[in-house]
């Protein structure tokens, strides 16, 4: 399953300090990672409403974002880019936070539903299509889903930290199987931890 190769990533989260290392950031803190491997820094694009950066490739260009606009509606940030540089929806991986996985799972899909997720029901509704890949980084569940805003909008514990640190310096190894489209292989590597 060799797809098409990946023009953007975008992590989600949401800006502003008090939100800094909350479990609904996971996708910002990804990319951070990836930008410090890939030696690239982010720079405000007014246009995009996000950071962004490029990652220069041999055949193609990738553009790192993580939208300033607030988690539910990320996707005037990414549709923005898209529209811009003519990426079309295929050719988008989304990291985001995962209730459904436990923490430190990490899952490698594409298409499919939003989960409830509000970041990726925006992307949906902007790029009208569900057609893009999806990086899910399990943060677990609270229990009970009244107390779901509270739970993404706080730090995982320690111990949970400690768990999802591990899956995302797991999925880095990847990168660069992602990056070229071949998503058979990175699924397999790592999804067989």
């Amino acid at each position: 399953m060799t797809s098409l190769p990946i023009k953007l990533v975008a992590g989600l989260g949401n800006p502003g300090e008090k939100y800094i290392a909350t479990r609904h950031n996971i996708g910002f803190d990804w990319l951070d990672r990836l930008a410090d491997r890939l030696l690239v820094s982010f720079s405000p694009e007014t246009r995009f409403r996000g950071l962004c950066a490029r990652v220069t490739q041999p055949d193609h260009d990738i553009w790192l974002l993580k939208p300033q606009t607030y988690m539910n509606v990320s996707g005037m940030s990414v549709g923005a880019l898209c529209r811009y540089y003519k990426i079309i929806p295929e050719q988008v991986l989304v990291i985001h936070d995962e209730l459904d996985l436990l923490p430190g799972a990490i899952k490698l899909k594409f298409g499919g539903g939003t989960g409830g997720h509000n970041g990726l029901k925006s992307i949906v509704t902007d790029l009208s299509s569900q057609n893009f890949w999806r990086l899910r980084i399990g943060v677990g569940h609270p229990g009970n889903r009244n107390q779901v805003v509270d739970y993404v909008l706080h730090p995982p514990r320690k111990e949970e930290f400690l768990l999802i640190d591990e899956a995302i310096e797991h999925s880095m190894l990847v990168w660069s199987l992602i990056a070229q489209g071949d998503f058979a292989a990175a699924m397999q590597q790592l999804h067989t931890q």
